[in-house]
């Protein structure tokens, strides 16, 4: 039996980490199997020594959070335990640094900052740092388009990038454009809903209206990017596992000079017509081992949405690996 003493150096950021009524201490108990006590600005932990560990390390990180004015929500007292948990399994992790602290990646906008919240959330983020072309690749839920979009936006606030094209093959689920009402812009909108989300997320809303009037912003479909060079651009393909192998070489081929380009996809989603190749699942295998290229694969470890989303991947891949042929879970 493990017992750890934590001091914080002020009162009022001690009580905003713990929550309301102690919610996100009482969160990390049920999660690690300790029992964990306030008093004032102090925490007594005790329980079986590793998880003991594994949770203070996590409190560390989330004061660290709260010193810089950002809220702790329960996805991300979760998101420090993941990473506090994989610390130990993985002792090359890059967030372990020097004396047990942790230090997530982060994307930073004018509007927010996102801090990593799985290990592999923080390897993906890491690479879209390195990287001129990065596929992220897993289940719904697991921030793979989100992440992307914010550090597009992150990049275009630098200065790095001079515009943000945004982008996704219209199929979806054996609906078809043409039998939808309104001009293109009408019929298409609806597809590209999910990155107007995110990009209202990362940018004040008058700015991003400004930045799609002056194309700044780019939101359009696949089939819009055909005979284009995309340079100083940061280039996102969003429900990738939806284009055909010669969409996706055509897609693919469009990086210009000073471009970055990310592609999102889960392979278990394909909407295609039966008999139809994936132009996701054709690039990963094609593409396997090119210098410059770094795959990031999610799984449902990673999904940070509402905990049973996490259930209802696991279930839904469950009944998919016993019965082959069967359509996977639209979320």
């Amino acid at each position: 039996m493990a017992h750890i003493v934590l001091t914080f150096d002020d009162n009022k950021l001690a009580s905003a980490l713990y929550g309301q009524f102690d919610e996100n201490l009482a969160r990390i108990e049920q999660k690690l199997g300790l029992d964990i006590r306030s008093k004032g600005n102090q925490l007594s932990i005790r329980g079986e020594p590793t998880a003991a560990e594994q949770a203070r390390r996590a409190l560390d990180y989330l004061y660290g959070l709260v010193q810089k004015g950002h809220d702790v929500s329960p996805s991300e007292v979760d998101g420090a335990i993941r990473i506090s948990i994989a610390a130990d399994d993985q002792l090359t992790l890059p967030t372990l640094e020097k004396k047990g602290k942790m230090a997530a990646a982060q994307i930073a906008t004018r509007k927010r900052t996102i801090y990593a919240r799985s290990v592999n959330q923080d390897a993906y983020m890491r690479a879209l740092e390195r990287s001129e072309l990065v596929f992220g690749i897993g289940p719904a839920g697991t921030g793979k388009t989100y992440l992307a979009v914010a550090h597009a936006a992150m990049l275009l606030e630098r200065g790095a990038v001079e515009r943000i094209i945004l982008s996704r093959p219209a199929v979806e689920a054996g609906e078809r454009l043409g039998f939808l009402p309104g001009d293109m812009k009408e019929k298409v909108d609806p597809y590209l809903r999910p990155l107007y989300d995110a990009l209202y997320d990362m940018i004040p809303s008058d700015k991003v209206e400004r930045a799609l009037a002056a194309e700044v912003i780019e939101i359009a479909p696949l089939a819009f990017m055909r005979g284009r060079t995309l340079r100083n651009a940061a280039i996102i393909l969003d429900e990738a596992q939806n284009t055909t192998p010669m969409q996706m070489k055509m897609f693919l081929t469009r990086l210009g000079e000073g471009g970055r380009m990310i592609v999102t996809g889960d392979p278990s989603q394909i909407d295609l017509p039966p008999n139809t190749k994936s132009g996701l699942v054709e690039a990963l295998r094609v593409l396997d081992g090119v210098s410059g290229i770094v795959t990031c694969r999610f799984n449902d470890v990673d999904v940070v949405r509402h905990p049973l989303v996490a259930e209802i991947v696991r279930a839904y891949d469950r009944e998919g690996a016993s019965m082959p042929g069967r359509g996977a879970l639209q979320v």
